[in-house]
């Protein structure tokens, strides 16, 4: 008993001795670790939050009939704030990167940031930039809201120094599951996109807000993906927590059908990819028509009222998404942006003067390149999107670059490739391209307005009232805040 009234008194010593910070250490909640895991966590949360279906609905691809689909009729308010949370993670990995001097994850994390800010200003126009993130240093932080413009530049400016950076970098990057750690393939997709933002911005290409000279030396200067196997993506596979997202889910059996207006557009230009993008219709199944009958496909009205489609779609006449997208648990990868793509921003640089350049060429790369993921990725119906259907798709007089004479004939044939093959690919890169280019139309009811942006979210309003109000005033008027008001990249 006088020992252990002993060992406890020592004990006692022992513990008064020591620091506060080192009692409130919880060795099951490490502050520290490597960016390698920090990495993998960030990548698959880009493509976690890249699917979805309301880009489909606004972009009229899909139509519902068992309800109004906001996405489908604009009536969407209020936008999310999520990828903020997500933010935090990036802002952590390259903290990590810094602490152990390692610059390959601080390039990504810029990365990162660019791609996340580019698309929460394009959602809202002015949003928390360069105050932003700092919450778990300063409690209570309300962040100040940058102007787009400023947004923009930074994210250019973001998207440089990552380049640079890696360009003096040839380690392997750890626990990257886009390029497996390949350091080339990184800036290739990291100057593509410094090039697709640029090219979001072609409405202030007259003015002297943003360098486009940039544009060239990143043409000129710079790497690029150079085939479809470079494109920034991710494979998916047939194993736990690696498949297809849509994979077993229920929402193609319910109300969800093709568009009619995204059907007539494959149909009219015998595009094979409708094959691939949704079934035959059930009246065209038991008529016996072929998979490669264009005939065999029809869609719903996306401006006519939901029931109206359902009573059409009940007749066996309206296509639903191809089964491929929920039955395949590897199915196709998701593009954060590809080769495909690349080659037709290109294409439309060309036509714009911004780079020196055949416009025709690079738009057939960029159409053979989308023919080719979906020849590799959709085995079931690699013959109809082979090379030679490729070639002869080309020639059709409605793909043919060679028939458009005009700068605007060109660009409208070029977006409208860039649509054609966004199917759950690019998210709402083709929403903004309409508000860029007037390409491609959107059918709606008449009066229906398309929005420009969505309301910033409620959580704004209880905790960063001053700051958001602020924001509000300055770009649209006090208290301004709708769905329909242009922000600076576009006006």
């Amino acid at each position: 008993m006088k020992n252990n009234i002993v060992i406890l008194l020592l004990a006692m010593v022992v513990f008064s001795c020591t620091p506060l910070e080192e009692m409130n250490i919880n060795p099951n909640l490490p502050t520290e670790t490597h960016p390698q895991l920090l990495l993998t966590n960030v990548e698959w949360e880009v493509f976690r939050a890249y699917g979805g279906t309301s880009p489909l609905y606004a972009q009229k691809m899909l139509v519902q009939t068992d309800g109004e689909n906001a996405n489908q009729y604009y009536k969407w308010d209020r936008g999310s704030y999520g990828p903020y949370s997500v933010l935090r993670n990036v802002t952590k990995m390259i903290e990590e990167a810094e602490r152990i001097s390692n610059p390959s994850y601080v390039a990504l994390g810029k990365f990162f940031r660019s791609y996340y800010f580019f698309n929460l200003t394009l959602n809202f126009g002015d949003v928390p930039y360069s105050a932003a993130l700092k919450g778990e240093k300063e409690e209570g932080y309300a962040p100040e809201y940058d102007e787009q413009k400023e947004v923009f530049k930074g994210v250019l400016k973001e998207l440089e120094e990552a380049e640079m950076i890696l360009a003096a970098q040839n380690t392997i990057i750890a626990g990257d599951i886009i390029y497996a750690g390949n350091v080339l393939s990184w800036r290739k997709l990291i100057n593509a996109f410094r090039l697709k933002v640029l090219m979001t911005l072609s409405t202030k290409s007259g003015t002297t807000d943003i360098d486009f000279s940039e544009f060239n030396f990143i043409y000129t200067s710079s790497p690029l993906m150079k085939s479809e196997s470079e494109s920034g993506q991710l494979v998916f596979l047939d194993q736990q927590n690696n498949r297809y997202p849509d994979f077993n889910s229920s929402g193609f059996s319910s109300g969800m059908y093709m568009d009619s207006t995204f059907i007539q557009r494959l149909q009219d230009r015998k595009d094979p990819r409708l094959f691939i993008y949704s079934t035959q219709t059930k009246s065209a199944k038991e008529a016996g028509k072929a998979i490669d009958d264009f005939s065999a496909y029809e869609g719903g009205d996306p401006a006519a009222p939901y029931g109206q489609v359902n009573e059409k779609a009940t007749k066996g006449n309206v296509s639903r998404v191809n089964d491929r997208y929920h039955r395949d648990p590897v199915n196709e990868p998701y593009k954060l942006l590809g080769y495909s793509e690349q080659q037709l921003i290109l294409a439309e640089a060309a036509v714009r003067g911004w780079i020196s350049a055949d416009a025709k060429m690079l738009y057939e790369e960029g159409v053979k390149a989308s023919f080719k993921f979906y020849e590799t990725y959709s085995e079931e119906y690699s013959s109809y999107v082979d090379s030679e259907a490729a070639m002869k798709y080309l020639s059709e007089a409605k793909n043919d670059f060679s028939k458009a004479t005009t700068m605007e004939q060109k660009i409208e044939l070029i977006v409208m490739q860039k649509y054609l093959q966004s199917f759950f690919q690019l998210q709402w890169t083709s929403f903004y391209d309409h508000h860029r280019t007037g390409y491609p139309t959107f059918r709606r009811p008449a009066g229906v307005q398309i929005p420009y942006r969505w309301i910033y979210p409620q959580s704004e309003y209880n905790f960063n009232a001053d700051n958001v109000s602020a924001a509000i005033t300055e770009q649209f008027g006090p208290g301004n805040d709708n769905i329909h008001q242009m922000t600076w990249w576009i006006e």
